[in-house]
Formats: C-alpha cells, sequence, structure tokens
C-alpha cells in the first residue's frame, strides 16, 4: 500500500498528475482569485492496494467559521480511518465509519460544517459515497454522462425532478444553499451504486468550484479525451478563467476550486466487485 496523499490548504499552480488505484489520477485545488483567506477544500487520495484505494473530496462550507478545518477533519479522518483497514474488512463499511466520525468531530466545534465526496476504486469497480453538493462524475470516452450524483441542495433536487436545468440552476439565486452537511446533527450520507469502469471511462470529484462555473457538458467535453495530464490542465484553465472574467451568457463564481479526475489503466482488465 502507498502513502497517502492529502492536499489541505493547498494551493497548486498547475495540476499533478499521480499513478493511483490501476489507473491514472490529476489533482488540483487552489484558493478562489482575490481570496485573502486559505483555501477552504481538502483532497485526499488514499491507496489501498496496487488496484484500489479512496478519492475525497470535502469542500467548507464558506461564511461559517471554520470550513477549513471542517474540510481537513473530514479527509484526515477518512485516512486514518481507512489506514486501520483490517485484513478483508469492507472498505465500505469504513467508509461510513468515517463519515459518522468526522460528523461527530466536526459538530464539536461548533457551526463549523463541510461537504464531503468519496469515491471507492476497487478492481476497476467505483462505488460513490457523498454528503452536500460536490460534484461526482463519470463520462464514457464518447461523452455518455454514466453516473451523476444528486447535489443535497435546493437546486440540485430541482435539476433532478426536472423543474430546473442545470444552466439555469447555475445562476440561480439559491444555488450556495446546501441541504446536508457533515456538521450536522441530522447528516445522511448518500451511496451510489458500484460501477464497473470501461477502459476509456473518465471520473471527476470536485468540489463546488467547479460544478458552478462550467455545466455538465462543459466538464465532460474537456475531460472525456487526450492524455489525462492535459485534460486536467484544461479544466483548470478553464473553470479558473471563468471565476476571473465574466462572460456573455456564462457563469462565473469566484470561489475555491479542487478536483480529482481519475482513469483506469486502459490494459488491464480488473475484476467486478468492491469490497
Amino acid at each position: 500500500m502507498g502513502i497517502d496523499k492529502l492536499y489541505v490548504q493547498k494551493d497548486l499552480s498547475e495540476v499533478e498528475a499521480l499513478s493511483f488505484a490501476g489507473g491514472a489520477v490529476v489533482v488540483f485545488c487552489h484558493a478562489g482569485p482575490g481570496k485573502s483567506t486559505p483555501n477552504e477544500d481538502s483532497v485526499a487520495l488514499i491507496p489501498i492496494s496496487s488496484e484500489s484505494g479512496v478519492l475525497v473530496v470535502a469542500d467548507g462550507v464558506g461564511g461559517m467559521p471554520g470550513g477549513a478545518r471542517a474540510s481537513r477533519i473530514a479527509v484526515e479522518t477518512l485516512a486514518e480511518r481507512l489506514g486501520s483497514l483490517a485484513d478483508g474488512e469492507p472498505i465500505r463499511g469504513a467508509v461510513l465509519d468515517g463519515i459518522e466520525i468526522a460528523n461527530e468531530k466536526v459538530l464539536a466545534l461548533g457551526g463549523a460544517a463541510t461537504t464531503v465526496a468519496v469515491i471507492v476504486i476497487d478492481n476497476r469497480v467505483v462505488r460513490p459515497f457523498h454528503v452536500g453538493d460536490s460534484l461526482i462524475l463519470l463520462t464514457g470516452q464518447r461523452g455518455k454522462v454514466k453516473f451523476r450524483n444528486i447535489p443535497h441542495s435546493p437546486t440540485g433536487y430541482a435539476v433532478e425532478s426536472g423543474f430546473l436545468d442545470h444552466a439555469d440552476a447555475i445562476r440561480h439565486e439559491e444555488r450556495t444553499l446546501v441541504s446536508n452537511v457533515v456538521g450536522d446533527p441530522e447528516m445522511r450520507i448518500d451511496i451510489g451504486p458500484s460501477i464497473h469502469l470501461a477502459a476509456r471511462d473518465t471520473l471527476v470529484v470536485a468540489s463546488d468550484g467547479l460544478s458552478d462555473n462550467l455545466i455538465n457538458g462543459e466538464i465532460v467535453d474537456t475531460v472525456r479525451v487526450g492524455p489525462l495530464e492535459r485534460a486536467g490542465g484544461r479544466l483548470r484553465r478553464l473553470a479558473r478563467s471563468r471565476m476571473a472574467r465574466p462572460l456573455p451568457g456564462k457563469p462565473c463564481h469566484p470561489d475555491d476550486l479542487s478536483f480529482v479526475v481519475y482513469r483506469p489503466d486502459p490494459t488491464a482488465g480488473g475484476n467486478v466487485g468492491t469490497r
């Protein structure tokens, strides 16, 4: 098993490329443009074996005291719990335990909160878990969206119900409201389906600094083809430029930006089944 990679209050100038869980990832995180306070997003890459690992993106809730501390607690607690995984112990249970423990720790801070989006990767099978409105999106090489989580927010539910499209949701006055967070006594964890990755699928896990500035189609078109590091670089430049300069008809919401983009090794077959 490799060493955990934790990105806490980090400001990377470029994407960072790494081998991870039977594939490759690129990571980026940076505070919002013009912001004087630290980046409130935290990211973790937690290896379990050569073919399995866990990706985490936590977005400290802005406007609340301790947002950066809350997101740090979320990723560090998950890393600690997964680091004590016993032989044969299901990863799924450890992830759920980690989120629950993090919730108790953040509650103890008093008034702090964070979102968390988690992906378990195990032998080319992925399973998503999330609390809040951070993004999990899986696309095929041809641009078919194979999974997109439902944000825990009024606009997220409106989009899912068909009352609002994503482009309008980005511009909605209630887009910053989150209805479920780590740091709430009534927190709930959404568990998605187990999905077997095709050879050229691409997975994106990101804070809302990405999904509030790019619509789903833009994200998909940016990452679905080309070398992964180049695709991640394009995603960084597009999101950051969108934040920096308003363009007619385009969203512009300066915010902390963190994302992980993952692709499996197309030459490896993998075995179906998530622990």
